[in-house]
């Protein structure tokens, strides 16, 4: 039997899409896969798209004073000094 050569993230993603597939045909068929209503899914959501934005913003280095924005540069060209200096010493 011949062996596919597929990687991790292929089979997944395989898997995820024949998933929603087998969901969309049973809500097209009036049946609910999941025990849950639509307005809970919903808030869920609502709620999972509240948390990633707040983490992606906490964890974003946010400058929003003309200080803090002149520190940023300046930490850019001390790392661009510093690789170009390792750079020299290979």
């Amino acid at each position: 039997m011949k062996r596919f050569n597929m990687d991790k993230a292929t089979i997944i993603r395989t898997v995820v899409l024949f998933i929603a597939l087998a969901n969309q045909f049973l809500v097209a068929a009036g049946l609910s896969p999941f025990p849950f209503t639509a307005q809970e899914i919903e808030v869920g959501l609502s709620y999972a798209f509240t948390a990633i934005a707040t983490l992606w913003a906490w964890w974003k280095n946010n400058d929003v004073t003309p200080e803090a924005k002149a520190g940023t540069a300046h930490m850019k060209s001390l790392k661009e000094a510093n690789k170009k200096r390792r750079e020299g010493d290979n």
